[in-house]
């Protein structure tokens, strides 16, 4: 597919990336010396900009929830002080206010004639689509507690119209079973076979997926959210906007085999090489009974592909270069490398600039 360059239309378009779990944007120095997206190739963010897109990197909590998330990016986007609600902070035992970005907005214009594209990285996807459900709806238990006049533009709705596409990729949408099968006493992930290399990966796995706690409630954490039961309770409160395109990029670096999921090792990070493997095996049922059966063992070494490809209840289809839908999940065919192979890769190297400049193609022509 060639790169088909249109600055009228890209110049309409903002595009804001949000980083996964663990994460980090331009507003963090660790940026400037390793950028999230793209690490070892150099900034991807950087090079859109010079093909003439208007292309930032968010900076929100490493391991807050996707409710604090949100209200940190919108906060970068409105040029503003985060306020993450006067219910929602008192519910969760933090303070209410955060950072202020009024000297340092992330885009230069947030009003009614702005159209942005939210592409957000593995728990950016959750984010992004939690986001986009404030833009629209607001929040009724926060304008039932607040003065309106001391209520954040972002609790009261209306502008979802600002929305042009999300795009979600390698992104637990339905949860992972990384956190639910540690905690499913019919599974003993310890009993999996693997390497002795991998396992020493896999505790510097654990350390990458465990959210370090600062006093606020346990139900506020990415770590909360990723779990299939509470995933699929925020999928139950995000509406599928009929305006906006949905595009998801599900990844995939197992294959069958004797009726489980293995690793494809030369196509995966050591570092997730074990947990995949327990993925690969896993079926059981979550504590509020859902049901993980063989269609969930397919995995990028910590999100299941099933999750990535769009939230289950919403309506969706595959991926058609020819016939791109508004309000329906578009699924890309399952990208062949691991869970960090979008972001440039850890130790296996992924250059990703022609896959991104590929992507904004396929959106920047559907602004036309």
């Amino acid at each position: 597919m060639l790169f088909i360059h249109n600055g009228d239309l890209m110049s309409k378009l903002q595009y804001i990336f949000v980083h996964g779990l663990s994460g980090w944007g331009s507003y963090d120095e660790k940026y400037q010396k390793q950028p999230y997206w793209g690490m070892k190739n150099g900034d991807v963010v950087s090079m859109l900009r010079e093909k003439g897109y208007n292309a930032y990197a968010a900076s929100v909590a490493p391991t807050g929830s996707a409710w604090d998330r949100a209200c940190e990016l919108y906060a970068q986007l409105a040029g503003t002080i985060v306020d993450y609600g006067k219910a929602h902070s008192g519910k969760y035992n933090h303070e209410r206010f955060g950072k202020d970005f009024s000297s340092c907005p992330l885009i230069k214009e947030w009003n009614d004639d702005t159209r942005i594209v939210l592409i957000g990285h593995s728990f950016g996807g959750a984010t992004i689509r939690l986001l986009s459900e404030l833009l629209a709806r607001g929040s009724e238990e926060e304008r039932s507690v607040t003065d309106p006049e001391a209520l954040s533009p972002l609790f009261k709705g209306g502008m979802d119209n600002r929305i042009h596409a999300i795009v979600t990729l390698a992104a637990p949408m339905n949860g992972t079973t990384a956190y639910d099968m540690l905690e499913d006493p019919t599974f003993d992930a310890d009993k999996v076979k693997s390497s002795l290399s991998s396992k020493l990966f896999s505790r510097l796995m654990s350390m990458f997926i465990k959210a370090e706690t600062d006093g606020r409630d346990e139900r506020d954490y990415a770590a909360y959210d990723m779990h299939i039961d509470n995933a699929l309770a925020m999928n139950n409160r995000i509406h599928i906007l009929p305006h906006v395109y949905y595009f998801s990029i599900p990844c995939s670096t197992t294959q069958k085999k004797d009726g489980i999921q293995i690793p494809v090792k030369d196509r995966m990070e050591p570092l997730f090489i074990r947990r995949s493997t327990q993925m690969g095996q896993y079926k059981g049922q979550t504590k509020g009974g859902f049901v993980v059966d063989e269609t969930w063992q397919e995995n990028d070494g910590l999100v299941n592909t099933i999750s990535a490809k769009h939230p289950l209840n919403d309506p969706h289809k595959q991926f058609s270069q020819d016939n791109i839908e508004k309000g329906i999940w578009n699924v890309f065919p399952p990208y062949p490398y691991d869970h960090m192979s979008m972001q440039g890769g850890l130790t296996k190297n992924h250059p990703i600039e022609d896959f991104y400049f590929r992507l904004m193609s396929i959106i920047d022509k559907t602004a036309s």
